[in-house]
């Protein structure tokens, strides 16, 4: 990694621990997301589960872990090396995910917005994840730390937008209480 890698992260410590303790919060969210839908966590809905719960509490995990590494004290090819490894995982992962639901013909049952937050922004999202560590190992270019805001900031807001999504509709399934 760049040896001035490092010293640019300091000036966004506080952005990478506010996003990060948001993410955190929101994963705790999930949960109460999914009690509030617990009769459709059965085998029947496993395939939903598997395309739309858990990817969403992965993405969340993904950001407060790239944000706990980003503001840990690390040198800089241990950074450079997490932050590489966590964005092609969450890559190939999301891309599963991706081609797991067109298998299942989730992508051609629901509307646009939902194919864009449930399975492009996650690409997106670990792309530009893993340009901006390049960018930032390779040349120590300055903006890869902008691009890894937005990178961080898509996936957040992709989960925070999905959540929201499947809390609704779990909401909207749910009967009248006995």
């Amino acid at each position: 990694m760049h040896g001035n890698a490092t010293g640019l992260l300091h000036a966004w410590h506080d952005f990478y621990v506010l996003i990060g303790t948001a993410a955190a919060t929101l994963i705790g969210l999930m949960f109460v997301a999914a009690s509030i839908s617990a009769s459709y966590m059965t085998e029947k809905h496993q395939a939903g589960i598997q395309s739309f719960y858990t990817p969403t509490v992965v993405h969340f995990a993904t950001v407060l872990i790239t944000c706990v590494v980003l503001v840990a004290p690390l040198g800089a090819m241990p950074l450079g090396a997490l932050l590489l490894a966590i964005g092609a995982v969450g890559l190939g992962y999301a891309s599963v995910v991706w081609v797991r639901m067109g298998r299942r013909g989730f992508t051609a049952s629901i509307d646009l917005a939902d194919r864009f937050w449930y399975a492009l922004s996650p690409v997106a999202g670990h792309l530009l994840l893993v340009a901006a560590v390049l960018m930032l190992l390779l040349f120590g270019d300055e903006r890869s730390l902008e691009v890894l805001a937005v990178a961080i900031v898509l996936l957040l807001l992709a989960a925070i937008r999905n959540a929201w999504d499947i809390t609704a509709w779990a909401v909207t399934r749910s009967g009248p209480s006995p």
